[in-house]
């Protein structure tokens, strides 16, 4: 079986949530940076949204001016399941890059 790998990018993100990616199957999240793109430092909120509530991954995360933050690493992973959303905001308008790998769906 071979295994779909996607990977989902966003520029610029700002003061509104902006959705990166809707989940439309079982879908696994295999990384998460988000990196400061302004000269100050940010805080940064992650999170998912399962139709009823935010889950946050992350909330009011500093990331300093140049710098970025790693959400998923080493072995860990994120499951979303059909019809959830994962959503990034920040504090500062226009000061957030974002690049997701997933896990799609697996082939047979």
């Amino acid at each position: 079986m071979a295994q779909n790998f996607r990977r989902y990018t966003l520029n610029g993100v700002g003061t509104g949530a902006t959705s990166i990616t809707a989940a439309n199957s079982y879908d696994t999240v295999i990384g998460i940076r988000l990196a400061n793109v302004t000269s100050n430092m940010i805080l940064v909120d992650a999170y998912i949204n399962d139709a009823s509530n935010d889950i946050h991954l992350v909330k009011s995360a500093p990331i300093p001016a140049g710098s970025s933050l790693e959400l998923i690493d080493g072995a860990s992973k994120v499951i979303l399941q059909s019809g959830d959303q994962l959503f990034i905001k920040s504090d500062t308008a226009s000061s957030v890059d974002a690049w997701i790998s997933m896990v799609d769906a697996i082939s047979t």
